[in-house]
């Protein structure tokens, strides 16, 4: 259901209140009405999408952005962490899980505009390969966490191909 749905004069323009109405003629309220149509398809795309990386929303667009390779022997995951310490962020492996987790603080509380992100964030990545947990590597260089999941050679994909019948 749509949220548009719910507005009683959405659907017959003479119930509308005055201001809304003729709104194809005034370009202005028509902007205003697509605006108002891409922030409600945005809101529900992010809620829906790749809810196993993580929480993702229109702000913050799934922090800390993660690029993440793979070859026949490991698994390359690169986070980007800007303004933060390796102190900062903790990484965890759980069973085939790998969780990003940290918080970044502000400078100063004296601001009077900021876009910056602060606080919390949370990563998950399901890697769907048993890793070698003994064997995994970690770097942080310039805000940019690099982390090298070599895969178990006796671990088979947990990813099983189903053929179809006709």
């Amino acid at each position: 259901m749509n949220m548009r749905d719910l507005i009683p004069w959405g659907r017959n323009e003479s119930q509308a209140p005055s201001v809304y109405r003729g709104a194809d003629q005034n370009p202005f309220l028509s902007l205003h009405r697509e605006v108002d149509r891409l922030f409600d398809d945005v809101s529900r795309t992010f809620s829906t999408r790749f809810p196993s990386l993580g929480q993702l929303s229109p702000f913050n667009g799934g922090w800390p952005k993660l690029e993440i390779s793979e070859s026949d022997n490991e698994l390359r995951v690169i986070a980007e962490v800007p303004g933060m310490e390796e102190k900062d962020i903790e990484v965890l492996l759980d069973d085939d899980v790998l969780t990003l987790r940290g918080e970044k603080r502000s400078e100063t509380d004296d601001k009077d505009y900021s876009e910056r992100f602060y606080g919390r964030f949370e990563r998950r990545i399901p890697l769907g390969y048993e890793v070698e947990d003994d064997k995994v590597k970690a770097s942080f260089t310039n805000g940019v966490l690099t982390l090298t999941l070599p895969k178990n050679p006796n671990a088979q994909s947990k990813v099983k191909r189903i053929l179809i019948n006709h």
